[in-house]
């Protein structure tokens, strides 16, 4: 229940003016500067939240009795309170804790410090519901998201608006993804205390036309997750075979109606676990909490995929191939922005793979891997047969490696730059095999898609009345060409292995290089928890 500070009993002083108003006129100033003092000294470790009140004062905006000091008391414990429905931890702020303090400050002094309090509380929370709660890169160092921060006056001086419940309702993220999120998230818990998709499946694969006791725990756990109507069938019939293959479409799975090992490892996977994905996804979508651009790229690496969205609709997708799990491999996450595509590229072989994987080869023999060619400082191209590669290691290799333009090039085609300090951007390859795997992670970082020129001719829609003309005269040259975007397009890596539909269930996606499992930990230490034992 809110704060109602004349109405507590037994406290003879909650707000100041009617502190003020009881004592003799000599007293009140005493009482004011210890007021002041106390707020001033518990204000003093953050500059922002300093100036604010010595700007007003050191006026109240919580502790005061007017009805508008009510209203941002009433507001931040209702938010505070509600802050676990969105994966907040709710013991951090403390609302309980709050209200026995509002009820027990009797003194001036004890009222400046309730003051400071009140705001550093609002602060925690409203920097955890606008942009997370963890700091991504102390994560994993491979999250490279840059987070919106706020400055402290952004949200002092929102919070003393006329409006405060509304300013604290603004905060909060207001995608459809994260609105959708937090539905699931909420449905979820409510299914979990009432007993969630029961026990797993003893089986570690099954097929159609198999019977008995673990097809009937598979259907059960199918009906429990809706994707069976109730029905008391004991066969892998053509329903549960359909079924299953809407499970398989639902986790990035072949869909080929079989509960195989891989399958059957995901439907086993509990609730609670799913849980922990929507909960991992909704911190990452403040780490996100942002304009991403009416039309934009966005790269699910856990999805393999790329799609460009317009207007918050999916208007092209591709599958693509993301980094290797491997330390100097995997792709990262961030954000940037998409200026120029270019065709017929050459590939500068970066220097972490021209060191560690060609150098060892070229002193094994110096004419191998002839589709390079071995460039100098100068840009000159060398005679191999001049150089002692033996001589050279990963700190003294004085050469470039280069790949010319050519339907073998490692680039393939056409590559789509948004320049960014990890050398990351979007293109062709000839390695076309790959994208029929269901999990696609064999890159050096960069990502790889299955149809890059109807990716370019999407993008190059919104410039050119016929862009698969303008694309193909360009590739026919043979020559490497910039064709720049009139209309730079934001571009952002994310990773998400929780993911809604506008209609539909939820989606998910295995944590292919782990960090979801580690933002999950962090979570945990920072105070979040599962809210399943109740209904």
């Amino acid at each position: 229940m809110p704060f109602k500070p004349f109405s507590i009993p037994g406290c003879a002083a909650i707000a100041l003016l009617a502190f003020m108003v009881a004592v003799p006129a000599a007293p009140v100033a005493a009482q004011v500067t210890a007021f002041k003092q106390a707020v001033a000294e518990s204000a003093a470790r953050d500059r922002e939240v300093a100036a604010f009140y010595r700007h007003q004062d050191y006026a109240p905006i919580w502790t005061g009795a007017d009805e508008a000091s009510r209203l941002r008391r009433a507001a931040l414990l209702e938010a505070v309170r509600n802050a676990g429905d969105h994966g907040l931890p709710e013991a951090k702020y403390r609302p309980d804790a709050l209200l026995d303090r509002m009820a027990r400050a009797h003194t001036p002094r004890e009222l400046g410090l309730l003051e400071a309090e009140l705001t550093r509380t609002y602060l925690d929370y409203a920097t955890d519901i606008q942009t997370g709660i963890l700091t991504p890169g102390k994560v994993d160092s491979e999250i490279k998201r840059v987070v919106p921060l706020r400055d402290t006056s952004e949200y002092m001086n929102g919070i003393a608006s006329a409006d405060p419940r509304a300013f604290l309702r603004s905060l909060i993220p207001t995608t459809s993804e994260y609105t959708r999120l937090l539905r699931a998230k909420l449905d979820m818990e409510r299914e979990i205390a009432s007993g969630g998709w029961g026990p797993e499946v003893p089986a570690t694969a099954l097929k159609p036309g198999d019977r008995g006791a673990p097809v009937i725990a598979l259907r059960n756990r199918l009906i429990a997750m809706g994707y069976l109507p109730r029905n008391v069938g004991v066969t892998y019939d053509a329903g549960m075979q359909a079924a299953v293959q809407e499970f398989q479409r639902d986790h990035g799975l072949t869909e080929d109606g079989v509960a195989g090992s891989g399958t059957m490892k995901e439907i086993n996977v509990s609730e609670e676990d799913r849980l922990k994905s929507v909960i991992v996804a909704m911190e990452r979508e403040r780490w996100l909490n942002r304009p991403r651009g009416d039309r934009h790229v966005l790269v699910n690496l856990t999805d393999f995929t790329a799609k460009i969205v317009d207007f918050d609709k999916v208007s092209f997708e591709t599958r693509s191939v993301i980094g290797k799990n491997d330390p100097d491999r995997r792709s990262p996450e961030f954000s940037d922005v998409m200026e120029h595509m270019v065709v017929n590229p050459t590939w500068n072989v970066p220097r972490s793979i021209a060191t560690k994987e060609y150098l060892p080869v070229l002193q094994r023999n110096p004419y191998a891997v002839s589709h390079l060619r071995l460039v100098n400082a100068r840009g000159q191209v060398v005679d191999r047969g001049s150089v002692n590669f033996a001589a050279y290691n990963a700190r003294n290799f004085p050469f470039n490696l280069k790949q010319p333009p050519s339907e073998r090039n490692a680039l393939g085609l056409v590559k789509f730059m948004f320049p960014n300090p990890y050398n990351i951007y979007l293109h062709d390859t000839p390695s076309k095999s790959l994208f029929a795997r269901e999990q696609r992670d064999f890159s050096h970082g960069c990502i790889r898609l299955s149809d890059p020129f109807d990716f370019a001719y999407a993008l190059l829609a919104r410039q050119e009345s016929d862009p698969q003309s303008v694309f193909q005269s360009v590739l026919r040259t043979g020559r490497e060409t910039t064709i720049r975007l009139k209309e730079p397009v934001q571009v952002h890596l994310i990773y998400r292995t929780a993911v809604t539909q506008a209609k539909g269930r939820m989606n998910f996606r295995r944590d292919v290089y782990g960090r979801d499992a580690r933002i999950w930990d962090a979570l945990q230490a920072a105070g979040v928890a599962l809210r399943v034992g109740q209904s």
